[in-house]
């Protein structure tokens, strides 16, 4: 399927399966409230968790986070973490929705290089939602190969790109305070 077709899929309200930087993720446009809704259900994931969005730039991220928190030396820092493998809590936008944030006053955000979700990102001019393409608590897919057979079946696109080939999923990290989250 050609890249009009993932870009008509996000535009739409699907549910998209792409390559990140260790597995595959599934996302779709953090601004339809259907499709985060129908993502929580199908990853059997509860919507107090939150989901991370993924970017091709900073830019992309700024209607989703309140950058007027993030004082300039911790912003440097945050930026000088990027591209890849670093997810970092940063202060929300109060405006956007709880299935982005969960029960959180933060949002989790990264900035990645990997060139399908740069070009996605890039055509939409927003970045995608990000969550391991997996049922709650089983193995994510790091290929789209060995996507779960009903996962494949009720998502709406899959970009059949190739990870970056880290081996584990992102880091998180509190971008104020620098407490590690996830290693």
């Amino acid at each position: 399927m050609s890249e009009k077709n993932v870009v008509e899929a996000f535009k739409n309200g699907g549910i998209i399966a792409y390559p990140t930087e260790a597995v595959f993720g599934l996302g779709c446009d953090p601004d339809n409230k259907e499709a985060l809704k129908r993502l929580l259900k199908l990853k059997q994931r509860s919507p107090e968790k939150g989901l991370i969005l993924l970017a091709g730039s900073y830019s992309q991220l700024l209607p989703y986070i309140d950058d007027s928190k993030i004082p300039q030396d911790k912003r440097l820092t945050l930026l000088s973490r990027w591209p890849d493998g670093i997810t970092q809590l940063v202060p929300k936008n109060n405006n956007i929705s709880s299935l982005l944030s969960g029960s959180f006053d933060t949002i989790a955000v990264r900035i990645t290089s990997q060139p399908d979700v740069v070009a996605l990102c890039q055509q939409t001019n927003k970045p995608i939602v990000s969550t391991s393409a997996n049922l709650s608590g089983q193995e994510p897919a790091k290929t789209w190969q060995s996507l779960d057979l009903v996962l494949s079946k009720q998502v709406d696109f899959i970009l059949k790109g190739v990870t970056l080939g880290r081996t584990s999923p992102s880091k998180i990290i509190d971008a104020l305070t620098g407490k590690i989250i996830r290693n």
